[in-house]
């Protein structure tokens, strides 16, 4: 946006002298509300921690690493008005945060490393556990990995005989639309694991998380290839944007 919609970034600067100020002296001046600012922010959020603090501030510390010498507040408010939330800033492609405004190389990498280390922790929360007895955790593991993915992703999550998370793997890529799967090479990688059952996951880039026809032939297509070696289908689970589809809560499996 051009125009007086970047004034929003400067409404926290001091209110001028009435007298003109010498250049030199104003520049000083910025760069210490700058600092002082940035030190404000950082304590705030050691003192009470990232739940009282609104998106565009939690985005402002991230950007802060990559970004030292300038108001980051106004990129901040660019990129969630860009993009919806920071769930969705972190989850971004790069070459579409890299059209944003004042983003540049050091900006998508620290948001990168940010998204990363999320997954992580995630990640963490469920591998090597009991999926069933976590699922709610198993679910927001999902919902970060993929609900703001640009692409249809397929991904299988091999469990062990006593249900535990052994391994998580992106299967497939695709498009905007469609990601293709092949029963044959999903079976294949779970016996190479000795997998003893499987979740399979996906998401759906409009945000609809209800399931195509042709989602529900390939689910029934792997379950008849799983079954024949002895390998359970727990679930499949469809990610759209805030929510999952189950196929076994809806009766499908």
């Amino acid at each position: 946006m051009k125009g007086h919609h970047h004034d929003s970034g400067f409404a926290e600067l001091p209110l001028p002298d009435l007298a003109p100020i010498p250049a030199a002296r104003r520049v000083g001046n910025d760069d210490d509300y700058r600092k002082n600012h940035r030190a404000r922010l950082r304590q705030r959020f050691m003192q009470g921690g990232a739940a009282a603090m609104p998106d565009y501030e939690l985005l402002e510390l991230v950007l802060f690493r990559a970004i030292p010498r300038r108001d980051v507040k106004p990129l901040a408010k660019r990129l969630l008005a860009e993009f919806g939330d920071i769930n969705a800033v972190l989850a971004a492609d790069p070459a579409r945060l890299s059209r944003v405004q004042g983003v540049g190389a050091a900006v998508v990498q620290e948001l990168k490393i940010v998204e990363a280390a999320a997954h992580r922790m995630a990640r963490a929360r469920v591998i090597e556990k009991a999926v069933l007895s976590s699922w709610d955790a198993l679910l927001t593991y999902c919902r970060k990995a993929m609900a703001h993915q640009a692409i249809e992703q397929f991904r299988i999550l091999f469990l062990d005989r006593k249900n535990i998370l052994i391994a998580d793997e992106a299967q497939q890529k695709g498009t905007v639309d469609h990601v293709p799967v092949y029963p044959r090479e999903v079976v294949k990688r779970a016996l190479e694991l000795n997998a003893s059952a499987m979740i399979l996951v996906h998401n759906h880039p409009s945000g609809d998380p209800t399931p195509s026809d042709a989602d529900i032939a390939m689910t029934g297509q792997i379950i008849d290839a799983a079954s024949a070696l002895g390998i359970v289908v727990h679930d499949h689970l469809v990610i759209g944007q805030g929510e999952a589809f189950s196929f076994r809560a809806n009766g499908l499996i």
